[in-house]
């Protein structure tokens, strides 16, 4: 019997990008072997409604409702234990503002099950689909900053050449029932950003390869699924998610070489963050600096998960 593969989108408030995501995945070359899980994450856009009106009685796709907006992590989370359940091998994360080539899972699966690693694609932006947004990735050798491959470079083939990388981009990563068993299931307590990072890092440290697939495109609606960076929610998540991935996997690492390595990326995230905090005082985004500052305070008192405290709409300082 051929294995299954499960494709996995995360929905909240996904109503405009849904439809053509999955329309796209049907269209697959291996389609007969592909189940949808949809995981909604509390929607309140009508995005729910709307895929249970159209999609509801597809035989090859089902749909979980979470009662609350849990994260991209926990989302995930339910989507491949209940794959998982189904006797499901296979499970592609992707986010619901993509859409694929027709053949993109069938080579995706085939490199991961030659490779037994990670499995990414070329991920080009749907609006200019000669520019590419991710072609794999790396990190810095000494704070572990990643580093998109390609990112927002012309393609012109440069990046057609497939291989072993050290970032899975969480737009889409394809895993395996035995990478999951090693490598364990996405860190819920990220909520939000650098949860992609951490797993990737996990992956290492477990043996786990991640290997970039370049005959497999991606189109991404870039920050379509969580609404574009200047957030104060998302200037909370990525404050309080890169120090706490960074600490597990440079202070808790052990040893003198790895407090030293935290120590300079402390270094260096303070002065990122405050120069931050200067430009948005600057620009009167009061609530931008707020989050940033909570998200540090959230950090030091282990407060993980969903921002406790909602940040009110931005005002002028």
């Amino acid at each position: 019997m051929k294995k299954q593969i499960s494709v996995i989108l995360v929905n909240y408030n996904g109503k405009k990008y849904n439809d053509a995501c999955i329309t796209s995945i049907l269209n697959s070359t291996i389609k007969e072997r592909i189940r949808i899980v949809v995981v909604d994450n509390a929607s309140t856009d009508g995005s729910l409604e709307a895929l249970y009106e159209k999609w509801g009685e597809h035989e090859q796709i089902h749909i979980l409702t979470l009662r609350d907006n849990y994260g991209f992590s926990k989302a995930n989370n339910e989507g491949i234990r209940y794959s998982m359940e189904q006797g499901i091998d296979y499970y592609l994360l992707l986010n619901n503002d993509t859409e694929i080539e027709p053949d993109t899972i069938e080579k995706m699966f085939e490199c991961g099950r030659k490779t037994g690693g990670i499995i990414v694609p070329k991920i080009l932006y749907a609006d200019k689909r000669n520019v590419i947004w991710c072609a794999g990735g790396t990190f810095t050798p000494v704070i572990k900053k990643t580093i998109q491959s390609g990112l927002n470079k012309t393609d012109n083939g440069q990046y057609d050449r497939s291989g072993e990388c050290l970032f899975a981009n969480g737009c889409a990563f394809l895993l395996s029932r035995q990478i999951v068993e090693k490598t364990g299931l996405l860190d819920e307590r990220f909520f939000l950003y650098y949860e992609d990072v951490e797993y990737s890092m996990r992956a290492e440290r477990n043996h786990v390869g991640i290997y970039y697939c370049a005959e497999a495109v991606v189109y991404h609606k870039v920050n379509g699924s969580t609404g574009g960076n200047e957030k104060p929610a998302n200037a909370y998540y990525i404050t309080r998610n890169w120090l706490l991935c960074n600490r597990l996997y440079m202070h808790d690492e052990g040893g003198i070489r790895g407090k030293l390595r935290f120590s300079l990326f402390v270094v260096y995230f303070a002065c990122n963050r405050l120069a931050w905090l200067f430009i948005w005082f600057l620009q009167g985004k009061r609530a931008m600096c707020t989050a940033l500052l909570k998200g540090v305070r959230d950090y030091r008192l282990e407060n993980w998960g969903k921002m406790p405290i909602c940040i009110s709409a931005d005002k002028t300082v």
